[in-house]
């Protein structure tokens, strides 16, 4: 399927080909849900999906690595030379003699062959780098400032790829809307894992307001013992989480009718993440909380129905406004996975 992906996308490079398979074998390893959904885009748009994801991921990894051997100092460093690697390869737009890394390689085909706007990958790792050194958030409107480049600009990177029916800048409030909402939902399923890394995504202000604060949050990692506020703490950035949702949801209808299958199936398979905290009694602290394999084959198999259809009705009457630009246009100008 690598291949025929490739080869519907125009991308005949050896080295490109490879760097996009290597994007596609990270997005299969690490976003089951954001990888799920991506099979259900035209094949030809599947390979650009997979360098975002690629790139997003291996900023992550080296944020997020819990090697104990990996300092803060040299985790800034290589962070900084894969930022570094990107612009210039975003500059030059030619393949580099040192060989650049894959992902690398692969993103800045992806914006170049969309025209997806630099400083979205800019201000994604400003927040990148923002991981490195801020390891709580006061309010949730800090909070939000650092998601517009960890998650919202995730969404504008994706736009030009799912294409639209819509002016673009009509459908890029929902499109960052949903970036957020899918990260949000990941750091409340991630509480514990987060703690484990120093960090706590949660609002202080919102953790005040039920009793809550770092240290209980800790105490009850290390001893597992639930506590009644740190569970209505949960329940209430739940609904905070769902209330984002909504921001985004109408964005959906403002894509083009074959890319609106996938989206709509991460809406549902994202939410439905929220269900399985919500069912596991907000446990996130102790346990991570899944979505059942009978309902992500549910939502999978709808999907694929919606997509069917949208094909046949485009076969019919193609989309009249800002589909993707074609492989090999020239160019103008993107956290987490499951981000991502």
């Amino acid at each position: 399927m690598t291949a025929r992906e490739l080869d519907a996308a125009g991308i005949t490079d050896p080295v490109l080909r490879d760097a996009y398979t290597r994007c596609r074998r990270l997005n299969a390893r690490h976003g089951r849900t954001y990888f799920l959904a991506t099979r259900l885009l035209p094949v030809e748009r599947r390979p650009a999906v997979h360098a975002l994801y690629g790139f997003a991921r291996r900023a992550d990894d080296i944020v997020d690595s819990l090697e104990a051997d990996v300092p803060p100092d040299r985790r800034a460093d290589d962070l900084a030379r894969l930022d570094d690697r990107l612009h210039a390869r975003l500059r030059r737009g030619l393949r580099e003699p040192d060989g650049a890394e894959p992902v690398v390689l692969a993103l800045a085909d992806t914006a170049r062959r969309y025209a997806i706007d630099h400083r979205h990958f800019s201000d994604f790792m400003t927040s990148m780098r923002d991981d490195l050194k801020v390891t709580d958030y006061p309010t949730y409107d800090d909070l939000r400032a650092y998601m517009h480049g960890s998650a919202a600009v995730i969404g504008l990177q994706m736009l030009p790829v799912l294409g639209t029916v819509v002016p673009r800048e009509e459908a890029a409030p929902h499109a960052a809307a949903l970036g957020v909402a899918f990260q949000l939902t990941n750091f409340l399923r991630d509480v514990g894992e987060d703690l484990d890394r120093g960090r706590v995504y949660l609002p202080a202000d919102l953790l005040a307001a039920h009793g809550v604060d770092r240290e209980l949050l800790c105490r009850s990692r290390a001893t597992g013992r639930r506590d009644p506020r740190i569970t209505e703490a949960l329940r209430a950035f739940e609904d905070l989480t769902r209330g984002v949702y909504r921001e985004a949801e109408p964005g959906i209808a403002m894509l083009d009718p074959v890319s609106r299958p996938c989206v709509r199936t991460a809406f549902v398979l994202y939410g439905g993440i929220l269900d399985a905290v919500a069912a596991d009694g907000y446990a996130v602290l102790h346990r991570r909380s899944v979505v059942p394999r009978r309902r992500r084959a549910a939502v999978a198999l709808d999907g694929l129905a919606r997509l069917a259809a949208a094909r046949v009705r485009r076969r019919f009457r193609p989309p009249v406004a800002q589909a993707p630009m074609a492989p090999g246009a020239v160019t103008g100008r993107s956290r987490h996975e499951e981000v991502m």
